[in-house]
Order: C-alpha cells, then sequence, then structure tokens
C-alpha cells in the first residue's frame, strides 16, 4: 500500500469473497481487484493511539476503524493518504481538534468522524465543505459549519493573549512605581513644611506664580 504502480493491464482479481464496509455501507465482493486496498478494524476492542504510519498508506483506497476504543488525537499524517475516498473513524474517545490537514484530501467522499470527544473548529474548504453535520455528530465540543453551533470569538480570532498580559503588566508596574514616588514625595515636602512652617522657597513660588496670573489678566483687559 506503500508503493502501488497502477498497470495499465487488464484488472487484477484475488479470488475470495469478502464483506467490506465501503462508505458506510456494506458490500458484498465476490472478488477484490488488486488496486482496490481496503483496511477494515471496525467492530473490535481496539485501544491507544492511531499508529502515524497509516498515513504512508498512500494508495490507501478505504479506512475504516470506527467501533473501537481508539484514543488521542487524529494523526496529521491522514492527510498525506492521498487516494482515500472513504474514511470512518466514529464511535471511539479521539481528542483534540480535527487535522486541517483532512480538508486537502481531494478525492474523500465519505467522512464519518461522530461519537468521539473531537473539540475545536471543524477545518473548512474544498472537500470538508461538502460534509453534512452527522459526519461530526456526537461531539459536544466542536464548532463551526456544518453544525449549528457557533465557536466563540477567541475561537475564531485568537489573540497573543501572553504579550498584552505581558505589556499590561509592565504598565500596572510603571503606574505603581509612579504612584509610590509621589507619595513619597508628597509626605517628605508634608513633613518639611509642618516642622518649618512655610520655607521661603514655597513662598517666594507662590509668588511668583501670582505675579504671572495677574499679569495676564492685566494683558487681557
Amino acid at each position: 500500500m506503500k508503493n502501488v504502480v497502477k498497470k495499465n493491464t487488464k484488472p487484477d482479481y484475488m479470488y475470495f469473497s469478502i464483506i467490506i464496509a465501503v462508505k458506510g455501507v456494506d458490500l458484498y465482493f465476490p472478488q477484490i481487484l488488486v488496486e482496490y486496498t481496503t483496511v477494515d478494524l471496525s467492530n473490535n476492542k481496539f485501544h491507544g493511539e492511531i499508529p502515524n504510519i497509516i498515513g504512508y498508506l498512500k494508495s490507501l483506497k478505504v479506512l475504516n476503524l470506527s467501533h473501537n476504543t481508539l484514543t488521542g488525537q487524529i494523526p496529521h499524517s491522514l492527510g498525506n493518504i492521498s487516494e482515500i475516498e472513504s474514511l470512518d473513524l466514529s464511535w471511539n474517545q479521539l481528542t483534540r481538534v480535527i487535522p486541517q490537514s483532512l480538508a486537502d484530501l481531494t478525492f474523500l467522499e465519505i467522512l464519518n468522524l461522530s461519537q468521539n470527544h473531537l473539540v475545536g473548529r471543524i477545518p473548512q474548504g474544498k472537500q470538508f465543505n461538502t460534509f453534512d453535520g452527522y459526519a461530526f455528530g456526537g461531539n459536544p465540543k466542536l464548532c463551526g459549519l456544518p453544525l449549528p453551533k457557533r465557536c466563540s470569538e477567541h475561537l475564531q480570532k485568537p489573540q497573543p493573549e501572553g504579550d498584552v498580559d505581558e505589556e499590561s503588566g509592565f504598565i500596572w508596574k510603571v503606574v505603581m512605581m509612579g504612584y509610590g514616588c509621589g507619595t513619597f514625595l508628597g509626605f517628605v515636602l508634608g513633613l518639611l513644611m509642618l516642622s518649618t512652617g512655610r520655607p521661603k522657597w514655597f513662598i517666594a513660588i507662590a509668588d511668583a506664580a501670582e505675579y504671572v496670573i495677574l499679569t495676564i489678566q492685566d494683558r487681557r483687559r
């Protein structure tokens, strides 16, 4: 499945019958085309994470891992299976966000990620715009089209919270330092005035200010 060379000769079949879940429907195959590569491990008791090596099976047409107990995130490497037409990961315990790489699978016709614990915004674009809400149902923390649940603002326009908090903290520290210095200076000046009465320098400043104010008023008149 990693390196399958398509031949132009007549089709080559494996002569044994099998029932495979293809694109959401159980189909009976009296014989299977060799180039029709399928992995169906559904309805078992597999647990743990989906191995990244599956992403190297570039000629895979159908992948069905539904109805197991798989955990962890959906591997980004699944976006490398460029030939895949049907992907069913439903009825597991998968978590985290849906990889954006899945939206680039141009041949993907059937997708079922329902009944998991996926979170965040559903990727948009290309094939993902063709799927209905059934493909993502049973994930309460998923949002965005085609589901009716809208995504919150912090998911739509993520903000650099760390930078904002750091800047705000810096400004707050500067304000507190200025306030503290001003309070200390006022306290010292108050003690000087109380201990020495009205110092001459303070009276001189007050007289100068009064003179300036009176001069301005005279000019206006």
